[in-house]
């Protein structure tokens, strides 16, 4: 199923054949960086069970694929989750393989999550949280409409979470 478009990348549900479309960025050191430790394969699989295929489906939040609509292939993933240890934030994320990034990519599907927000959910407010060293994501969320609401500190890691209120 479809969640949206933009002018290069379908946003879509995960299914059973998206195993290594998965791993390609849960088992990569370089994506993972400023998110959480990379996963073996083991451990990517077992948590792409958990969190994407036993999940019932929310009527507004999830974890889905990004594709380019050219041609079909896998480049990423855009969720909206509640922020961990924050349950009552609603956040919205992306990441995408190495080889497309540069592309414009992070600000496109972004900024058509931020349209997924405003028009397609009753949220009246969505977060982003960035590590202080990614200034290229916080570039991409700023781009999108985000505003820097505060600083936080996660164990060593300085956060920056940014809001956009309908």
């Amino acid at each position: 199923m479809i969640i949206f478009e933009t002018e290069r990348l379908r946003v879509r549900n995960y299914t059973g054949d998206d195993y290594d479309n998965y791993f390609a960025l849960h088992g990569n050191p370089d994506v993972m960086r400023y998110i959480r430790p990379a996963q073996t394969r083991e451990e990517s699989d077992t948590k792409f069970e958990e969190t994407i295929l036993r999940i019932v489906p929310h009527t507004f939040m999830g974890r889905w694929a990004v594709e380019e609509k050219e041609n079909g292939r896998f480049v990423g993933s855009f969720v909206i989750v509640p922020i961990p240890n924050d349950e009552e934030r609603i956040q919205l994320g992306y990441s995408f393989i190495p080889e497309v990034w540069g592309k414009g990519y992070g600000t496109e599907v972004a900024k058509g999550g931020v349209d997924y927000f405003y028009n397609r959910t009753p949220l009246m407010e969505i977060y982003a949280v960035t590590e202080t060293l990614n200034t290229a994501s916080e570039n991409v969320l700023l781009k999108a409409g985000f505003k820097p609401l505060e600083k936080k500190m996660d164990g060593e890691k300085e956060l920056l979470v940014l809001v956009i209120r309908k």
